[in-house]
């Protein structure tokens, strides 16, 4: 597709879809990081609102964790992000699907940061003016440091839970789930990535990135540098493959072809005030066609992995299916008995 075509494209699909004493992860010890705490805590049922106090970012940071009903036992923890919104917006799991419903009677801790909109939940070289607005600290995100060594200690500690954890997330954070594993390829027992493009360093992942980027107000070079930095490619999990971890690892993307969830039965395209005809068609026009990019940069990544000769990777390609909830939802469903396995479940 040319790249004239595919800005726009891109750029409206990005707007539609808008993670004490040292703790044992996986064999290795996760100390935790000096200042890192519970900010605040308020809890209805098995939902606890949080925040936890960063160092690396000088601010609190907002998060959801989903209980277990018994809490007598240590738990597991999966970390589920969202997706370019970073849960600040109403395209979140909390209110799209049916993960509270889902999780209520599993013995696990669900962890999900309600922040970090547009910043790829990635370490960022200098502060960003634009991705300021709701920041305390000039924008500086380091958000690699604060998911994979600030928050889990802080979360083990808080909750008692078992120090095993696995990580998952959506589109924006179907990239970044990726990278984190890689960065900290000890952390998790599994990943899982839904709709996510792997492929960040060549021209038109550069690209795709730069356009979510700046739909948040911010610029890309701040992150990773110029278009010739080694970060884009020391952050890039195709290019990276040989590093990502020897875990069960689950990616799903579908064809962008319109599928089960993308018709009128489809309870999310019902807004009141809105036509349900119009958020149909946008999310079958445009949302197909982020879908079909996301599918390009999966098969790229499967071709890549079998020709490294990973066999603890499962890939959900579907031939239809658009960039939108219905499908993340099923996706959480089917990786899940990989997961719950993973964690000890």
């Amino acid at each position: 597709m040319n790249d004239h075509k595919l800005r726009p494209l891109l750029s409206a699909a990005c707007a539609v879809a808008l993670a004490s004493a040292p703790v044992v992860v996986d064999g290795a010890q996760a100390s935790a990081v000096p200042g890192a705490h519970v900010a605040s805590q308020t809890r209805q049922g098995q939902t606890v609102d949080i925040s936890v106090y960063s160092p690396s970012m000088d601010r609190t940071i907002a998060l959801q964790v989903l209980r277990p009903a018994d809490t007598s036992t240590p738990a597991p923890t999966l970390y589920l992000l969202n997706g370019a919104g970073g849960g600040e917006d109403s395209a979140n799991w909390a209110g799209q699907t049916d993960a509270a419903q889902f999780f209520a009677g599993k013995h696990v801790n669900v962890v999900t940061p309600m922040e970090g909109a547009f910043s790829y939940y990635t370490d960022w070289q200098r502060p960003d003016p634009g991705l300021a607005k709701n920041l305390d600290n000039n924008g500086v995100n380091q958000w690699t440091t604060f998911l994979t060594r600030e928050l889990p200690p802080v979360i083990d500690a808080t909750f008692a839970t078992t120090g095993v954890n696995s990580l998952a997330g959506i589109s924006m954070a179907g990239s970044s789930v990726l990278d984190l594993a890689i960065q900290a390829p000890e952390l998790y027992r599994s990943v899982a990535a839904y709709s996510g493009c792997a492929t960040t360093s060549d021209p038109v992942g550069r690209e795709f990135v730069s356009l979510v980027v700046r739909l948040g107000g911010g610029d890309a070079e701040n992150m990773w540098g110029p278009d010739n930095d080694a970060a884009w490619r020391e952050h890039d999990p195709y290019v990276q493959a040989h590093r990502l971890p020897d875990i069960p690892i689950y990616i799903a993307a579908g064809s962008g072809l319109p599928g089960v969830h993308d018709t009128l039965a489809n309870p999310r395209v019902h807004i009141e005030g809105k036509s349900a005809n119009s958020i149909l068609t946008n999310q079958m026009l445009v949302g197909g066609g982020i879908e079909a990019a996301t599918m390009y940069c999966t098969v790229r990544l499967a071709q890549r992995t079998q020709e490294l000769g990973r066999t603890n990777i499962t890939y959900n390609i579907r031939p239809t299916g658009t960039h939108s909830w219905g499908y993340w939802e099923d996706d959480l469903h089917s990786s899940w008995p990989m997961m719950a396995t993973a964690l000890g479940i």
